[in-house]
């Protein structure tokens, strides 16, 4: 392997002085990954179950994207939307044929495919409005959830609930409002026909890997198409496989209106999209919206090899298989440990609940070769490639038992057992 082109420290030092500080970030400087591994700069080997925040879906340098993105940037890497590409029509009619949906508009990332879903949500209502010769204001309103995460964007916070992320802001985009999570009366209350569009996880990542009730998702369902509004299905981190469907939000037997992708979808090339029926897309019209970056020749090559992948190497089964496994061995764990309150998740976006701080653990599984994250203060959060085997589930759940073991060692008071699982 090639050295890298700067010295690691010098390269931290210069992104302590240069770049604006934005991230806590881990001491030590990434260079490569090979698999379901990662290697610092002093060689040192880590068990990646964090993906990058899931995107890396297929882990590092799988050969086949190396080879389509190596060859790809030698031909092309970008044109603009005013002309087609050979990739984006294909790619498009994979994300309809596996989401069931119609149309697909192509953005850079998650955050500006959430902020396309609400102007399309509220362009349509606009619409619709119009060919009524309704009297008054357009429906407006968007309903998201509690512990709702839609990305960094003025449009995607305002649908974003935890005041860390929202109060340096304000004031943000008006007209949104959040339900309580899973919880249908508030819901009933809260929809009415100034409401164009609720947005939810079917599995929510950073508010803490709880997934959305079947009953929860079914009245919204009925009430989106009693009032006309849009049920917007993010799936930016639960989507394209990580649960062992296509979209998470296939176990459910109605279908969104709207769903919005990216993170995996180019196998870590920036990448995102939406997802509409025909009866929304038609709302975008020539000059409406716009991309300068989103859906480049490099990029859709890629997507379209990593769905490919998905297909011909089985991965679904494998998350599901795997995903089973870990679970099981994060159920044992709980019963080794008193501080851990509850296990979550399907496939493989998982979450840990703990009654003690998560941080220090999610360090000490770093310091034993082990990548993972916390969220929401106690929940430790497992994002790995869906390329993981029963030998990396192993050495994960002996890494993360060890981390366990140091978090134990170091609190000798846990906290009371009632801060620990929230009802939602």
């Amino acid at each position: 392997m090639s050295q890298p082109a700067h010295n690691p420290n010098r390269a931290r030092d210069l992104a302590d002085r240069y770049l604006m500080r934005t991230y806590k970030r881990a001491p030590f400087v990434l260079t490569h990954g090979q698999g379901c591994y990662v290697f610092d700069a002093d060689g040192r080997r880590y068990l990646d179950f964090l993906g990058g925040i899931a995107v890396n879906a297929l882990g590092h340098a799988h050969p086949r994207m190396v080879r389509v993105i190596s060859e790809q940037a030698a031909r092309a890497i970008h044109f603009s939307n005013l002309y087609h590409n050979e990739f984006q029509g294909p790619l498009a009619e994979r994300l309809a044929k596996w989401s069931g949906l119609d149309q697909v508009f192509l953005t850079n990332s998650g955050t500006e495919a959430i902020e396309g879903a609400l102007k399309l949500a509220r362009l349509r209502a606009r619409k619709r409005h119009e060919a009524a010769k309704a009297e008054g204001q357009p429906p407006h309103r968007f309903l998201a959830l509690e512990h709702s995460f839609h990305g960094r964007t003025f449009g995607a916070l305002g649908i974003t609930h935890a005041a860390k992320y929202r109060e340096p802001y304000a004031p943000l985009v008006p007209g949104a409002e959040f339900v309580k999570f899973n919880d249908v009366a508030d819901l009933e209350a809260k929809f009415d026909d100034t409401v164009c569009a609720i947005v939810m996880e079917p599995i929510q990542g950073e508010g803490g890997v709880y997934g959305v009730s079947e009953s929860f998702w079914n009245r919204a369902r009925h009430l989106c198409s009693a009032h006309g509004a849009a049920l917007v299905a993010d799936e930016i981190q639960c989507g394209l496989g990580r649960t062992g469907r296509h979209f998470s939000y296939q176990k459910f037997a109605a279908k969104p209106d709207i769903v919005v992708l990216a993170k995996p979808l180019a196998g870590g090339l920036p990448l995102g999209a939406i997802l509409a029926n025909e009866e929304f897309a038609s709302a975008f019209t020539p000059g409406v919206h716009g991309t300068t970056f989103g859906g480049g020749p490099l990029a859709c090559a890629a997507a379209l090899e990593f769905l490919q992948i998905i297909e011909d190497e089985n991965l679904l089964a494998n998350v599901r298989e795997r995903g089973a496994e870990i679970t099981a061995g994060l159920e044992q764990l709980k019963s080794k440990f008193s501080f851990i309150a509850e296990v979550r998740g399907e496939g493989l976006i998982l979450g840990l609940e703990l009654s003690i701080e998560g941080a220090p653990v999610a360090e000490a599984a770093t310091t034993r070769g082990l990548l993972i994250n916390c969220t929401h203060e106690r929940i430790l959060r497992f994002l790995p490639s869906f390329r993981i085997t029963q030998q990396h589930v192993a050495e994960f759940l002996s890494l993360l038992e060890a981390a366990l073991r140091d978090a134990q060692s170091s609190n000798a008071a846990p906290v009371a057992a009632a801060t620990a699982t929230a009802t939602r």
